[in-house]
């Protein structure tokens, strides 16, 4: 898949120089391969142009033209009689075009006889704006004038696809409140956000896991094994993000509301209520589009393979997981306390670092822009796990951390301290209590 996309990528970078044929390829192999087409409702003015040269010996000329986009629709114009420089001001409406479509246009000169003598021509990919452009003659490529259209276009979601308000929800750990040495309840909480607009920016590509991650064959292969751990990470997951009445709940309609989420510290900190410089673990499920995460050194992760598919319920397949952090603009290595959180403009950075679902680096554009649609708030960066502008970013972020907001070295990756139950032995405990209930009521039958 990586190849193809690679070569869907160099067709499109020779597409936007201008090469017509090509890029009606791309659009046909994208199609084809099952990656996302943006599609987008278009309306064109057709301005007029000026230079155009004197065709016949008698008169100006008539000119004309003929517009087709990706050789799949057509558009003629009027005659403009007697002029080298046609008004046409004529608008054409297309509905459901790709959104990086070509627009091919000829001009001709209007004569008598059975064929009109062609001026010449050009072509365009379809974005939004004014636009001019030189015509060019067919044979010897000389500029045979100059052409001024405007296009409009506006992006067509898929049918029925979720556009808010972005509701979010957060969940805590089964063992908040048996856990002895407890001093920052976010490492025991998961969020769920409902994203908007998901299937317009990733189609219906979606990440399968990993078949060579030696995690995710344990998790996912076949035999009675795998099928053991499946079931505990699908109640380790239930459990999770379980509603409850402690459940918090909200939408987030400003960018108040997210930082809000990103806020926490020890409880005897006096800095419980910024943001905290943490790595979250993430997922992005194919079930409702969610967005799902926790701190990645959340203790109910000790004892379980993989993290993302604790989020993802175990699902073979999601639309795109790995970690994000928050930053401030200049990054944590210029942070200071002194400076207030609502007087800084936040980040977020968010990667593909996820070794169960090994997400394509090539769709980290289109996270990208998912995350900007829904928090048009922030500047997102998507980079990928191995890029060491992600290295260093990250871990800037955990040095503050460290540095100047109390945490201890052991809570950057999932641990228990001494007394605290984990996740695993919940469920064990619960599944023991179940069996001897089980035994409990089979004895008293007999009896």
């Amino acid at each position: 898949m990586a190849s193809l996309l690679t070569s869907i990528h160099d067709r499109r970078a020779k597409a936007c120089s201008g090469i017509h044929d090509a890029h009606v390829r791309l659009n046909r192999e994208l199609r084809e391969a099952g990656l996302p087409v943006k599609y987008v409702d278009v309306t064109i003015q057709f301005i007029g142009a000026s230079g155009l040269p004197k065709m016949d010996v008698v008169g100006c000329g008539d000119p004309y033209f003929v517009a087709k986009l990706d050789d799949q629709i057509k558009y003629t114009s009027t005659i403009q009689v007697n002029t080298l420089a046609p008004v046409w001001n004529e608008v054409w409406h297309v509905k459901n075009a790709p959104a990086m479509a070509v627009l091919h246009i000829t001009v001709l000169d209007k004569d008598d006889g059975p064929t009109d003598d062609i001026i010449g021509h050009f072509h365009t990919i379809l974005t939004t704006g004014a636009k001019e452009i030189e015509i060019r003659s067919s044979m010897t490529k000389r500029i045979k004038g100059t052409f001024w259209l405007k296009a409009h276009s506006i992006e067509i979601c898929p049918p029925y696809t979720f556009d808010g308000p972005v509701r979010f929800s957060r969940h805590f750990s089964p063992t908040v409140g048996r856990l002895t040495n407890l001093n920052d309840e976010r490492l025991y909480s998961t969020w769920k956000v409902s994203l908007k607009g998901v299937p317009s920016f990733f189609g219906n590509m979606q990440q399968h896991w990993n078949t060579g991650y030696k995690a995710a064959q344990t998790i996912f292969g076949v035999g009675p094994a795998s099928f053991t751990v499946r079931q505990t990470i699908k109640t380790a997951h239930s459990l999770l993000y379980a509603r409850s009445t402690r459940n918090g709940f909200g939408t987030l309609d400003s960018p108040k509301d997210v930082l809000d989420l990103l806020h926490g510290g020890p409880r005897t900190s006096n800095r419980r209520h910024r943001v905290k410089p943490a790595v979250y673990t993430y997922v992005i499920t194919l079930e409702g589009d969610t967005f799902r995460f926790s701190e990645t050194g959340a203790a109910f992760f000790v004892d379980f393979a993989s993290k993302h598919a604790l989020h993802a319920n175990c699902a073979e397949a999601v639309r795109y997981s790995g970690e994000f952090h928050p930053r401030p603009k200049g990054g944590w290595e210029n942070f200071s306390d002194e400076r207030n959180d609502a007087d800084v403009e936040w980040e977020l950075v968010i990667d593909n670092n996820s070794g169960t679902y090994s997400p394509d680096k090539n769709l980290l554009p289109a996270l990208e822009a998912c995350l900007l649609y829904n928090f048009p708030w922030f500047t997102v960066t998507a980079l990928d796990h191995e890029d060491p502008a992600l290295t260093a970013s990250r871990e800037a972020c955990r040095a503050y951390a460290l540095r100047e907001r109390g945490v201890k070295q052991e809570e950057l990756q999932p641990h228990t301290a001494e007394g605290e139950e984990t996740l695993m032995h919940a469920i064990g405990a619960g599944a023991r209590a179940e069996e001897h209930q089980v035994a409990e009521g089979t004895a008293e039958m007999h009896l």
